[in-house]
């Protein structure tokens, strides 16, 4: 699908443009012009992104299949944002991560994702309805784009703080194989999470400082430094998840370990008892002819008596010194 908005120096609001309308607009350099391609083929995208004249490599990029980490490139008279969006998906416990690319021009912005991405869809509506963020300018509307982008942030950073909260009880109360795959999963959850966020502040960093003159204005400036904080705010969560995750191991493996050492401990308590009751009935189980003992009426009651004395002593033994 793709979704063209543009508002005109004297205030007015066109959508659906053709490629005709399309090039008077870039010639005139006039007005705000948004140009969105949700999940469009390149047959359908190459004859309206030639009247922009980008560059093959990073139209290139909008179209590859894989998701590529954010970055931001300069062609002088525009620039090239890759941002990286996300989602929480509940039925398979996993942080998806899909790609959002931007060309941002003077007085366009032309973006490109392969599935719908909720929050572009919400802006479009905003358009559609005449919001503020064609008026303000393109550079505007870029940031509005990348603010809701982060924004989405949050919901899944929480989704996560939520889930290492109920594996952390789990951890003390009942430390089960399947709760290590349940660490092990927010682990790469996390990490996916980290190698997406630490990027993407990168990226608005370098606007916000304002090394992109020809396309963004000083006065929008402010607004990035807002977008900058905010992501700062999300990799500091992010960190201190990934910690209380690592903590989280290292807890499970304590649990375990010490599950196991009072497993050893019981089974050598167990052993130390029937060692010497098994080395006393080896003893008398030996084929010598001459053995006094076996003679004896009350013999075979003796030695039984015996054992029992020496297991139960052995009991008393290792309740005192409090081995079990």
């Amino acid at each position: 699908m793709i979704s063209t908005y543009y508002r005109t120096p004297e205030g007015r609001l066109a959508s659906s443009l053709a490629e005709g309308e399309l090039r008077d607009v870039l010639a005139s350099g006039q007005g705000v012009l948004w140009l969105d391609f949700e999940a469009a083929s390149r047959e359908e995208a190459d004859p309206l992104l030639g009247l922009f004249g980008f560059h093959h490599l990073a139209v290139d990029d909008c179209f590859n299949r894989h998701v590529d980490p954010a970055k931001i490139d300069d062609y002088g008279r525009y620039i090239f944002i890759i941002a990286q969006a996300m989602r929480y998906e509940a039925g398979g416990h996993r942080v998806e991560v899909q790609e959002l690319d931007l060309f941002l021009g003077r007085n366009y912005v032309v973006s490109f994702h392969s599935p719908p991405l909720p929050f572009v869809t919400r802006l479009r509506r905003r358009c559609e309805e005449d919001g503020p963020e064609l008026a303000r300018g393109a550079d505007f509307l870029a940031h509005a784009l990348l603010d809701a982008l982060v924004d989405d942030y949050q919901p899944v950073v929480e989704e996560l703080d939520e889930r290492l909260e109920r594996l952390e009880e789990q951890v003390l109360s009942e430390p089960q194989p399947a709760v290590l795959h349940e660490i092990m999963l927010l682990k790469r959850n996390i990490q996916r999470l980290r190698r997406t966020v630490i990027p993407q502040r990168d990226v608005v960093n370098r606007i916000a400082r304002g090394e992109y003159p020809e396309v963004v204005r000083p006065e929008s400036h402010v607004y990035y430094r807002d977008i900058y904080d905010h992501v700062m705010r999300v990799a500091e969560l992010v960190e201190s998840a990934r910690d209380l995750a690592d903590g989280a191991l290292s807890t499970y493996l304590s649990a375990v370990n010490n599950r196991m050492n009072e497993v050893m401990k019981t089974l050598s308590v167990v052993a130390g008892i029937f060692l010497p009751l098994t080395l006393v009935a080896s003893i008398y189980g030996m084929n010598f002819e001459n053995m006094p003992e076996l003679g004896w009426e009350w013999g075979y009651f003796g030695i039984l008596g015996a054992m029992a004395t020496l297991g139960l002593g052995l009991v008393l033994f290792f309740r005192l010194r409090k081995w079990f």
